[in-house]
């Protein structure tokens, strides 16, 4: 595999917590597991680094006990950071309520995850054939956005962007929007966002629609749960690539085990359905698992499908 991954997105700690259901306004319920572990960006990192991919954190991470946390399960990973701590705040965290219909629930608030400056920025060196992530979040109004997008307008002409714009992709300003678009290479997002930013919600439209807005050349995915996803390229009519059935008991992090696995297949050398089709695979086997960082290793995924050998191929038509 070649080209690293540059994550420049925040990785936070997840506060997990199972609950048959969500109390009413004013009410309360007891929750029958509950985990502390790296979520947010830290989902991606772990899919891709799983996945093969070299990884290197270059986003933001605070000083105190969950910055200790978030640098601990990146080195479990294999994972290098480039910066230091930044050192006036701990890194943010996010409660999410899993209920038993395997639908999740978040309450986050931020910290130094989100004080990665043009300063470091700079420091990074991304060289061609190299992958630089980012997402929505680190899009929102603030100067750190504005230094983001400043960094990325400079990115050397063979380094890639990848860029999942995330649920707040409709609190995005329009220009920000454009802006960050006209320099992506690979756009992956839900069926969700993609309508919110095309109005379309048939999931291979949004894909056509979005695909002339990122930079010649590039990928639209659009994810659709279990349905698996729609791809368009250069050169080609969108195309529905079928999930895989499972019984899902967390989607926690699902859609980030897919941009993760979907990056690291189109670095190796995979054509965008195949890598899509393996993004599914990994997808699946996530939901499977309870936790938001549940991506799983190139060789579980290698498994998967060959037991579910010619199942969802991809086609035109669902």
């Amino acid at each position: 595999m070649t080209g690293r991954l540059l994550h420049v997105g925040p990785v936070i700690v997840d506060v997990v917590m199972a609950v048959d259901a969500l109390p009413p306004a004013g009410g309360g319920v007891f929750a029958s597991s509950a985990r502390t572990q790296a979520g947010g960006g830290f989902n991606v990192i772990a899919a891709a680094a799983r996945a093969g991919m070299e990884v290197v954190y270059a986003g933001s991470h605070g000083t105190g006990p969950h910055g200790d946390l978030v640098r601990a399960a990146l080195r479990s990973e294999g994972v290098a950071v480039a910066h230091a701590p930044f050192p006036d705040a701990d890194t943010g965290f996010c409660v999410a309520l899993v209920d038993g219909d395997a639908e999740r629930t978040f309450i986050t608030r931020l910290g130094a995850e989100t004080e990665v400056s043009l300063a470091e920025l700079r420091t990074l060196r991304p060289r061609p054939g190299d992958y630089v992530y980012t997402v929505g979040y680190s899009l929102l109004p603030g100067p750190r956005a504005d230094d983001l997008l400043a960094w990325i307008g400079d990115l050397p002409e063979g380094v890639r962007l990848v860029l999942d714009p995330a649920p707040v992709v409709g609190d995005l300003p329009r220009r920000t929007l454009d802006r960050a678009l006209a320099r992506v290479d690979l756009l992956s997002l839900s069926a969700a966002e993609a309508a919110t930013v095309t109005g379309s919600t048939v999931p291979e439209e949004a894909a056509a629609l979005l695909l002339p807005r990122i930079r010649p050349g590039g990928t639209v995915v659009v994810r659709d749960a279990a349905k698996g996803c729609a791809v368009a390229g250069a050169g080609d009519a969108p195309l529905h690539v079928p999930g895989f059935p499972v019984r899902a008991v967390d989607t926690n992090g699902a859609g980030d085990a897919h941009v993760g696995v979907f990056t690291a297949a189109v670095a190796g050398g995979l054509a965008p359905v195949e890598a899509a089709r393996r993004a599914n695979a990994a997808a699946a086997l996530s939901v499977t698992r309870r936790g938001p960082a549940t991506g799983p290793t190139a060789g579980e995924t290698d498994a998967f499908l060959a037991r579910h050998g010619d199942e969802a191929l991809p086609g035109r038509n669902r």
